[in-house]
């Protein structure tokens, strides 16, 4: 299925800023994680369910420049590339702060060479005695923690959203739940202005 990619025009000037990511599940409906778990566990059994996945890109300002939607569980190295070049496209990106969930040496290299931005994703992946090589070998000897620290304010716009507005994208459908994940987007800036 084709990953929508949602943008928002004219939400910042074209000057170099400093883009976080980060990504959040949404429950597919109004019983809570705790309570499935709790009867799972208890023998009466619910079956399995996929949720959400919401991934954002946001500037220090709190402010969403893209946003995808897919099912999860997934990994989301590979959707960093898309939603950056989406928010490439409202401002010119001067540093991506991204978790370790994003980590990997292609994604380096693609925000480096073609965004000619400078990148501080954590090298998580892999064990510790592994020779990692190119830019996550730097991450790993010198990270800049404190350029790091900046990418609270994208959690922090995700807690907001999950805590004001909605942690759920109830829809029947894969493409409707797509969608209201998506609207919290908008939402989210109706709500901050």
């Amino acid at each position: 299925m084709a990953q929508v990619v949602k943008q928002f025009p004219g939400s910042c000037s074209s000057t170099q800023t400093r883009v976080a990511v980060d990504s959040t599940g949404l429950a597919p409906g109004a019983i809570s994680t705790f309570f499935v778990k709790r009867v799972r566990d208890q023998g009466n059994g619910f079956t399995w369910r996929h949720w959400r996945k919401w991934t954002i890109a946001g500037i220090p300002r709190r402010l969403i420049l893209a946003e995808l939607a897919r099912r999860g569980p997934t990994n989301d190295c590979a959707k960093l590339r898309p939603l950056l070049k989406a928010a490439g496209q409202h401002v010119r990106i001067d540093l991506v702060l991204a978790d370790g969930e994003f980590d990997s040496e292609r994604n380096h290299q693609y925000i480096r060479r073609v965004m000619g931005a400078f990148s501080v994703i954590p090298a998580k992946r892999g064990k510790p005695t592994w020779k990692i090589k190119g830019v996550r070998a730097e991450m790993r000897a010198q990270f800049p923690k404190k350029l790091y620290g900046q990418r609270a304010l994208v959690e922090s716009a995700v807690s907001a959203v999950k805590r004001k507005l909605s942690a759920r994208a109830p829809g029947r459908s894969f493409r409707m739940q797509r969608k209201q994940a998506l609207l919290l987007g908008l939402a989210y800036h109706r709500y901050r202005f």
